[in-house]
């Protein structure tokens, strides 16, 4: 036998019956609509917040990034080229599908958990951990075929006849060894961290060499 109170038991027999029972002053029709256009409103806002977080700027309400990253990337053939082109922190750091993009979302959560911990708020700690933040993101890239790489640099697209003799060996040799963008294309944004060179041939060796598309 149930040992809940009686009168609780009437409560919820009652909110339930309530959720289950047509609503004697509105139509279904109107119920339905009124879900709809609430739903739409929900996920609008919702979009818009995730959205302001994939912008430049809110990259750079940290001094961190601010101070440091960014600074960095200040001049590299990312921030300024002859096309006039720009990729910014999130077209970098942020998947464009969605499920990858909230999956990334919810990985950040202990960026900010060190954002309240203040693990690199100066430029001797992001020094100190400069290689460990490194080798994170090339692990990330490397598992997803530099898929936010691929977004505007792709091997199907390249005009190799229009490249340097240099870029355009190394591009035919990486497409045949099925390399991906970030075994190679290391430092370009930001500056190599200490003992790079050696985190890279660990990294290597820790996923079997180069990720296969």
């Amino acid at each position: 036998m149930s040992n809940e109170n009686p009168a609780k038991q009437g409560v919820l027999a009652e909110w339930w019956g309530a959720l289950c029972r047509p609503s004697g002053r509105w139509s279904l029709g109107v119920l339905l609509v009124a879900g709809f256009v609430g739903g739409v409103v929900f996920w609008g806002g919702f979009n818009t917040v995730l959205e302001l977080t994939n912008t430049e700027a809110f990259c750079l309400s940290c001094h961190e990034m601010e101070q440091n990253v960014y600074r960095e990337y200040r001049g590299t053939i990312h921030d300024s080229n002859r096309s006039g082109v720009r990729a910014t922190c999130p077209d970098c750091h942020v998947p464009r599908p969605w499920i990858y993009k909230i999956q990334r979302k919810i990985q950040a959560s202990n960026e900010v958990w060190h954002k309240i911990l203040g693990s690199i708020d100066t430029r001797e700690k992001f020094e100190a951990k400069r290689i460990e933040l490194a080798k994170h993101e090339w692990a990330r890239m490397k598992s997803t075929d530099s898929r936010e790489c691929r977004n505007c640099h792709n091997f199907g697209a390249f005009d190799l006849t229009r490249q340097q003799a240099r870029a355009r060996n190394r591009h035919s040799e990486a497409e045949q060894q099925g390399k991906t963008c970030i075994d190679c294309h290391k430092g370009i944004a930001h500056q190599l961290p200490a003992g790079a060179f050696k985190a890279e041939r660990e990294l290597n060796e820790s996923v079997g060499g180069a990720v296969k598309p």
